[in-house]
């Protein structure tokens, strides 16, 4: 068996984020936006510049998207919302009843077909199942796609759209989906890889380069893991933290694979060994990644909502 080829990644921007999260690369402003859950905050990354801006939707925050109107999508703690890529005119938009005393959403991507993709989470690590993954259709409307989930977390989708990969954190695993390459409807959900068989880390965010190579976070362990489609163990880049939590390629060829991180309930002696820990990394892996795909949905202030 051939040997995972070893990198390391290199520092990119001095965050000190508390739970950063979600990156994605906006190609239009050649910036980089990643989200800091906890603080309940949105930032911005221009490489070129080396300048930065970020601002606060007013609650934890799971993940944000961008659009095809030029807004961004965001998962709040509690449901779906639009807003300017600046953080104005925060806007609601039609989101599944949860009970925010037991979950909250985490992670989620625009879709291939125009939609938006986000799961919730247990609050409470001791009480498994009560998580679903959700969609918001271009038009507003809500379908529950999976349940009895625990920790939604890392998700993309193949090239040709026939393929979805699914981390639910507490399972150690990714799974994967057939869809529908027309309208994304799931089917068939089986194990891809079991990431930590022996409770090493946890898989949490993921993305898929050109290539189809599968890139996953694995929280606890310092590392990001490239998996080829048949399963095998391709690459391990290695960071100086220990909470590594997710990774989009950016750049403006799309070689550049940013990492996010986290410094989560921290003692002083941990923050002390990890400085760096909830910075963002980078490394440029030898393979390009793609461009994300973005929300479809109105602009709904223009709808007078």
């Amino acid at each position: 068996m051939t040997e995972p080829r070893v990198m390391t990644a290199e520092l990119a921007v001095p965050a000190r984020c508390e739970l950063a999260e979600g990156p994605v690369w906006d190609a239009d402003s050649q910036q980089l936006l990643w989200i800091d859950i906890l603080a309940g905050r949105v930032h911005w990354f221009d490489p070129t510049s080396e300048t930065r801006s970020s601002f606060g939707v007013g609650c934890q925050i799971g993940s944000a998207g961008l659009t095809t109107s030029g807004r961004l999508v965001l998962a709040l703690e509690d449901g779906f919302a639009l807003c300017d890529a600046d953080g104005g005119n925060l806007e609601r938009l039609p989101s599944p009843a949860i009970d925010l005393s037991l979950v909250r959403f985490n992670d989620g991507k625009p879709d291939p077909w125009g939609g938006f993709w986000a799961g919730t989470m247990q609050r409470d690590e001791g009480q498994d199942g009560l998580g679903s993954l959700y969609r918001l259709a271009p038009d507003g409307a809500i379908t529950e796609l999976v349940t009895g989930v625990s920790l939604s977390n890392g998700l993309d989708w193949t090239g040709d759209r026939r393929h979805f990969y699914y981390v639910d954190s507490p399972t150690g695993a990714i799974d994967l989906f057939d869809t529908d390459p027309q309208t994304g409807t799931l089917s068939n959900r089986h194990r891809f890889v079991d990431v930590t068989p022996d409770d090493e880390g946890i898989p949490d965010g993921l993305t898929i380069d050109a290539d189809g190579g599968i890139w996953l976070a694995v929280w606890g362990t310092g590392e990001v893991r490239r998996y080829e489609p048949d399963g095998r163990l391709d690459t391990v880049v290695r960071l100086p933290v220990s909470q590594v939590s997710s990774a989009a390629f950016g750049g403006a060829d799309l070689s550049t694979l940013y990492i996010t991180t986290a410094r989560e309930n921290f003692t002083p002696a941990q923050l002390a060994a990890e400085p760096n820990a909830g910075d963002i990394f980078r490394c440029v892996p030898g393979v390009s990644g793609r461009l994300p795909f973005r929300y479809a949905g109105p602009v709904m202030s223009a709808l007078g909502r």
